[in-house]
């Protein structure tokens, strides 16, 4: 069953990866690119973070960066790799609780993914471009994790719990982070103009659509055939 599941995360997280970096260098990059150019222009540090869910940092004189072109596609292909093989772990490990009996089952796992990691907590705490003012980083941090996992009780007793008092009670978990609200910043502010900022964040949330997709996809299908004994290592 160990290998099972590792060759199941390993495999779907591999072809998920590359085909998260290959929108991201095709559609969100370039939008990080052009905001970096605002960002840049000015003489203070600031602190950002390049797409949801990622830690922010801040730029200044002596941090380093990966350059434009291959140190940047390399090092974004290495870390949508870690980040997909670890989602791809946690489906392999619900399939052995759950099997899909079809392979399209797997789309629907992919869209509970996208709504417990990216839909949700982006409601509060949406994408930001380099130069957007942004609240205290621990604030946020805590603040996305309590929301996907209020999200994923929350989707689970919907789905899985057969009495209606329970599915009630998942409703109301889902709703209680935003109820609480999101950490802000004090002042509202970007470097870049409100058209580029709506681009990117149209942009980042239809690429994480068709990464967890085609996660929860492969990942259903690798499961399944390994399970009918069809396919092998």
């Amino acid at each position: 069953m160990i290998k099972r599941i590792a060759q199941t995360a390993g495999f779907s997280g591999l072809l998920a990866a590359l085909l998260l970096t290959l929108l991201q260098s095709l559609w969100v990059s370039p939008l990080i690119l052009q905001a970096e150019t605002f960002e840049k222009a000015e003489p203070v540090a600031e602190v950002h973070e390049h797409a949801a869910g990622t830690a922010a940092h801040t730029h200044d004189a002596e941090a380093w960066e990966p350059e434009n072109g291959w140190q940047r596609v390399v090092s974004t292909t290495g870390g949508n790799l870690v980040v997909a093989v670890g989602f791809a772990l946690m489906l392999a490990g619900l399939y052995t609780l759950r099997a899909p009996t079809k392979t399209s089952q797997g789309l629907l796992w992919g869209l509970a993914g996208y709504a417990t990691f990216v839909l949700a907590p982006t409601m509060g705490l949406p994408p930001e471009l380099p130069g957007t003012a942004a609240a205290d980083l621990a604030s946020r941090q805590m603040w996305w994790i309590g929301t996907a996992a209020s999200t994923a009780v929350g989707l689970a007793l919907i789905v899985f719990s057969r009495h209606w008092l329970m599915k009630i009670l998942g409703v109301a978990i889902l709703a209680v982070p935003h109820v609480i609200g999101a950490p802000q910043p004090e002042v509202h502010s970007m470097l870049a103009p409100e058209a580029l900022e709506a681009r990117f964040k149209i942009a980042s949330q239809l690429t994480n659509v068709a990464f967890w997709l085609a996660l929860g996809l492969i990942s259903a299908w690798l499961f399944r055939r390994k399970s009918d004994g069809q396919y092998h290592a």
